[in-house]
């Protein structure tokens, strides 16, 4: 079983995006009711309110709410506007270049990538005591740990195409004194990283071979000559699996197919 949060950390290790805590005080002055934070792309925020009467812990979304990517914080209720000499203290983790969210999302195309069209086989007793099979999808649950750096890796590179696409607005920067800022080379720089760890990916899933690029065996379709119709095909089954066969229904390619709309004659089942 595959653990989410340690993946996570993995491609924070490999960009080099751990963030860090913050803890901002802000002063009620009984006219503000939004606060900056001094951290973008935060987590695990804790609100509370201190006054003369005490500590009051806010929650979300009856008395604040927060908006992670941009660090900012809107009260509501009765703190909105905050009071004149009550202390709002906020704590959390900001993140650096992505948020937990972001990465939370890389990680579920990135796993629908790595394991597409690969399933678990499962066998077990009916509630008649015959012996079946099960094919399951591939989930986080059911990857191998030993995937868990590979998709840590595809993600990493789904990572960088969107840093890339960030600093690909960034334009050299020339003055008339002779300056020259080369903002070109970060993006330059990130699309030379993403060919090193798209090496890396590629190089473990051929030796484990997994991952899109995986070898599989398909198997061809037979066109009766008596009929011109396909040939049905049912997969393969353990010789002690008692259930019906299962008809395969492998894609064909449609590209010639006559999209008029017009039906056929058929004669008896002859086309």
């Amino acid at each position: 079983m595959a653990d989410r949060a340690a993946i996570l950390a993995r491609v924070r290790t490999e960009l080099g995006d751990f963030g860090s805590d913050f803890r901002d005080v802000f002063l009620g002055t009984g006219e503000l009711s939004t606060y900056d934070l001094s951290a973008i792309n935060v987590s695990d925020v804790s609100v509370t309110a201190e006054s003369g009467s005490g500590t009051t812990a806010l929650q979300t979304p009856a008395d604040y709410s927060l908006d992670t990517r941009s660090g900012r914080l809107l009260l509501a209720g009765a703190h909105a506007p905050l009071p004149d000499g009550v202390r709002l203290v906020v704590t959390g983790s900001g993140g650096g270049m992505l948020s937990d969210d972001d990465l939370d999302q890389l990680l579920t195309e990135a796993l629908l990538q790595h394991a597409h069209d690969r399933t678990v086989r499962t066998r077990y007793r009916d509630e008649h005591g015959f012996i079946r099979y099960r094919d399951d999808a591939i989930t986080l649950e059911t990857l191998p740990p030993v995937e868990e750096l590979p998709v840590a890796l595809l993600v990493t590179v789904n990572a960088l195409w969107v840093l890339a696409t960030d600093a690909a607005g960034d334009v050299d920067v020339v003055t008339p004194d002779g300056t020259h800022v080369a903002r070109q080379q970060r993006y330059e720089q990130i699309i030379h990283q993403i060919g090193l760890v798209e090496e890396r990916y590629t190089e473990l899933c051929s030796a484990l071979n997994v991952g899109l690029n995986r070898i599989e065996m398909f198997d061809l379709r037979r066109v009766s000559r008596t009929t011109g119709r396909l040939v049905p095909l049912f997969t393969e089954q353990e010789y002690d699996d008692y259930s019906l066969p299962t008809r395969k229904l492998p894609s064909i390619d449609s590209q010639d197919e006559d999209a008029s709309g017009i039906p056929s004659i058929a004669y008896w089942g002859w086309w």
